[in-house]
């Protein structure tokens, strides 16, 4: 996953199951990007993470029955509209 490929207002699912919208890409005082986004779920704070956290390998040595690569995926959620 590369930078350009980040999906603003898209919804992506951790690791751990739940699920954040991406709010914006922003440069920390490090002149680090980093990633703005929220939870899904009630009382949810904004988080803030470096980006290379943000867009890191699921560690299988630590969770070796999680199925998901990514720490974070985009989700392909289709509107039921149609």
């Amino acid at each position: 996953i590369k930078l350009n490929e980040i999906k603003i207002n898209g919804i992506y699912k951790h690791f751990k199951g739940d699920y954040y919208i991406v709010l914006d890409i922003g440069t920390n005082t490090e002149d680090e990007k980093s990633m703005l986004y929220t939870g899904l779920y009630e009382n949810s704070p904004l988080w803030i993470r470096p980006l290379d956290s943000f867009l890191s390998e699921v560690d299988q040595q630590k969770y070796p029955n999680i199925k998901q690569k990514y720490r974070f995926e985009l989700q392909n959620i289709k509107s039921k509209k149609n």
